[in-house]
């Protein structure tokens, strides 16, 4: 099983006006469900492994999580707020905000739950490098004698 690319952002331009309205895409499209703060992911395969680019800058490594259970990958990270008089330090405005997030991944049966997941953080995206199972290229090829 392959990560296909789901462009899921305009389904007017991907599916044409009729097709739209005529089903309840719309309302089924989980772009306007899910929470905004979710980090952007890219996901690449090759032929023996995944890599997966979260997008979470103003973390540190300490503060971020990852976990396998079964064919779910989590990736969660949490600060710590902390009360910053924005006027002490000279602010007019401040926007960012580094909260809390947890990002659910389900994985394709084809990776390898047994291989360790490498994973690196730097200048704020986070790279995960999930190995495939071990399969021929050629297959098996077996008689079946009918009794």
């Amino acid at each position: 099983m392959t990560l296909t690319k789901v462009n899921r952002r305009f389904p007017l331009i991907e599916s044409g006006l009729p097709s739209w309205f005529e089903t309840n895409a719309f309302l089924d499209d989980d772009f306007f469900n899910r929470p905004m703060n979710l980090p952007a992911m890219n996901v690449k395969e090759s032929e023996d492994h995944f890599d997966i680019e979260l997008a979470i800058p103003g973390f540190s490594k300490d503060e971020i999580e990852i976990s396998l259970e079964k064919d779910l990958l989590r990736v969660w990270a949490h600060k710590t707020k902390e009360f910053v008089d924005e006027n002490a330090e000279g602010y007019t405005r401040k926007e960012f905000s580094y909260d809390e997030f947890e990002r659910k991944i389900q994985l394709p049966s084809t990776v390898n739950p047994d291989k360790a997941i490498k994973a690196h953080y730097e200048h704020g995206i986070l790279k995960l490098n999930l190995m495939k199972l071990d399969v021929s290229k050629e297959p098996i090829k077996k008689r079946i004698k009918i009794s």
